[in-house]
């Protein structure tokens, strides 16, 4: 009975990819001057797992790759060569080939064949001396495919282990033991039996065989390796299973129509009189708490935590630090901070973008850091945390900070409208204009005024907001708020004239009503109200949305609300009431409206629109400080 290997494919890709990234991890945190054997382990059995699962499936290419990559580590794991910085960053750029690789395999494309040459003759000419310690130089073996010309002298036919080890002085007789990781023992007369395929990965080499010495179970007992004993057999997880993102996404659709259902059937019900009401009343009260948990519980499967974008800077960090010269060290903290999936796929390039910048702009060189009191070593922090309805993701520096008359300058130079009397938060927002840079001289990492803005108009798009703050000669934050799912918030419906709006909860500071006196208006600046000391600026949302409202003070509704650094009191003729609602695109149905972030659908049927609070404080902030 033949098997349609094809029905696995994806699984192995998704299993390749663990792999891969956990061969990564180890790598950039491993002490190369003293790797542990359990890291050089475990750097192995990814490396082995990823060419096992290739050499089944028929990817040759990947488990060739693999295969070269599992017989240098084993060189390392027994001692014969030393992991050194340049080693590991070898390994690492093996790793980023081998995505290529499996990223071919899935999309069913050949590789540059001249490029994958390349790479095997990189290795090759790495296992010739700079990875042997106490082995004698690797030369190529004498067959059509050359086997990557990992063995030590030329194999005879007492060679076995797919070039793992070294061959015997003399082809007649094996005078020192074969490790084969402590699974085979050597044969005192008995020559080499059973003709080794690979596991059925590779093909035989012509006229010349790969053999296997094979030994007597008790010998191969008494090989184990000692460093293995004690560890159970790793058993399949079968407290989870895969499913794919389009059923999840399926889903969560269907919860977001049941909660709309749901408010349809508690606005109906407020009509309903007589004996059968409060019956009714309490089963919607019932399916409004079921509903809720049902929302809650389906979310948070697709709420990942952000260690899935955060593990991928270690590499970043580590390849530029050294291209720019300069010492870096990552800090990560909250890493296990839950983000809603299509939130973390959005997320990674505005990330790269800033990590980026802080090492290029912030981090100073290392005299620079020395004349300065600093440790020659920058640090770079990646910070998540959950502040109430949001997520906010912080990447901070050491270095010296943004420079305020430079980007005022440049500003002018570009002419953009500043003033030296700016705060220094809207200074700092000038970098995130179109073609700003103030450095110095245009490189490949950086300098053409390319990314800042693109930074922050993704973050809109995903409905967050950036924030940064600044101290000179101390370093720069940039702060990313995002709200915790795309797909369901809880609002205030607020009526402005004849419609109604819906306000994000986590915008919202309080509610008032204004008493006389309260409310002052300043030449050029529009009305602000005194609260508790503070004086905010007034918003009329009627204004803003270019409806008729009611203008009488006495009846005036307040909403505070605040938005990064700024607070500000938004004017509603009426507040309705709070409902959790689900968000409907706006952009892909019509066109992205300013001061608008989505709709929704509401329990009477009508659709209300549901108001981007950060962009229209700052709007507003900005037009007052022209």
């Amino acid at each position: 009975m033949s098997i349609d290997l094809a029905q696995f494919f994806q699984t192995f890709f998704e299993e390749a990819t663990d792999h891969l990234a956990d061969m990564e991890r180890l790598l950039l945190h491993m002490d190369t001057a003293a790797p542990t054997a359990d890291e050089l382990d475990s750097v192995f059995r990814a490396a082995h797992s990823i060419k096992g699962g290739a050499g089944i499936f028929g990817f040759t290419r990947l488990s060739g790759l693999t295969h070269v990559l599992e017989s240098h580590l084993d060189l390392i794991r027994s001692g014969k060569a030393r992991m050194t910085e340049a080693i590991a960053d070898e390994l690492l750029q093996a790793v980023d080939y081998l995505r290529l690789l499996l990223q071919c395999c899935r999309d069913s494309c050949e590789p540059d064949e001249a490029e994958y040459q390349g790479m095997l003759q990189r290795f090759e000419q790495l296992g010739s001396g700079a990875w042997a310690t106490s082995t004698p130089p690797a030369t190529a073996l004498e067959s059509e495919d050359g086997s990557f010309g990992l063995f030590a002298a030329p194999l005879t036919e007492a060679d076995e282990g797919f070039g793992f080890f070294a061959s015997p002085p003399a082809p007649a007789q094996v005078e020192e033991a074969i490790e084969g990781f402590g699974l085979f023992a050597p044969l005192d007369a008995a020559p080499p039996t059973a003709v080794d395929e690979g596991f059925g990965f590779f093909e035989p080499m012509p006229g010349k065989p790969l053999t296997a010495v094979v030994a007597p179970a008790e010998a191969v007992r008494a090989a184990a390796p000692a460093r293995e004993a004690g560890k159970p057999a790793p058993a399949p997880d079968a407290a989870s299973i895969r499913v794919s993102v389009e059923r999840v996404d399926q889903l969560i659709n269907l919860v977001g129509e049941l909660v709309i259902t749901q408010a349809m059937l508690a606005e109906t019900g407020q009509h309903v009189e007589g004996p059968v009401a409060e019956r009714l009343q309490n089963s919607l009260n019932l399916l409004e708490r079921n509903t809720r948990d049902l929302q809650e519980a389906v979310m948070s499967i697709r709420m990942l935590p952000i260690s899935f974008v955060f593990n991928r800077f270690p590499r970043v960090v580590r390849d530029l630090s050294h291209k720019l010269g300069k010492g870096v060290e990552l800090v990560i903290q909250g890493e296990g901070t839950e983000l809603d999936r299509g939130l973390i796929e959005k997320l990674v390039d505005p990330l790269t973008h800033l990590v980026r910048n802080s090492i290029d702009h912030g981090i100073e060189s290392p005299e620079k850091r020395r004349a300065a009191g600093k440790p020659e070593r920058g640090t770079v922090v990646l910070r998540a945390s959950q502040q109430g309805g949001n997520i906010v993701v912080e990447v901070s520096d050491d270095g010296a900070g943004l420079n305020r008359e430079r980007i005022l300058a440049k500003a002018l130079e570009n002419g953009l409208p500043v003033n030296e009397a700016m705060a220094d938060a809207d200074v700092w927002q000038m970098i995130f204009a179109p073609g700003f840079s103030t450095a110095a001289e245009v490189t490949d990492v950086s300098g053409r005024g390319v990314g800042m803005d693109v930074v922050k108009r993704n973050i809109a798009d995903l409905g967050g907001r950036i924030e940064i703050s600044s101290v000179a000669g101390q370093g720069a934050s940039f702060i990313i708020r995002l709200p915790l799912t795309l797909a369901i918030l809880d609002g205030m419906s607020v009526a402005v004239g004849q419609e109604v709006f819906i306000i994000p909860l986590t915008y919202i500071l309080e509610s008032l009503q204004p008493g006389p006196g309260d409310i002052r208006r300043v030449a050029g600046k529009g009305e602000v109200v005194h609260v508790r000391g503070d004086y905010l600026p007034l918003i009329p949302l009627f204004d803003v949305l270019g409806l008729r409202g009611v203008h009488d003070p006495a009846t005036r509704i307040l909403l505070l609300v605040q938005a990064g650094e700024h607070k500000a009191a938004l004017q509603v003729d009426d507040l309705l009431g709070q409902h959790q609602v689900v968000i409907k695109s706006l952009e892909s149905n019509y066109r992205r409206v300013p001061g608008v972030s989505g709709a929704t659908v509401m329990g009477d049927g009508r659709v209300a629109l549901i108001l981007d609070v950060a962009d229209i404080v700052h709007a507003s902030h900005t037009a007052q400080a022209a």
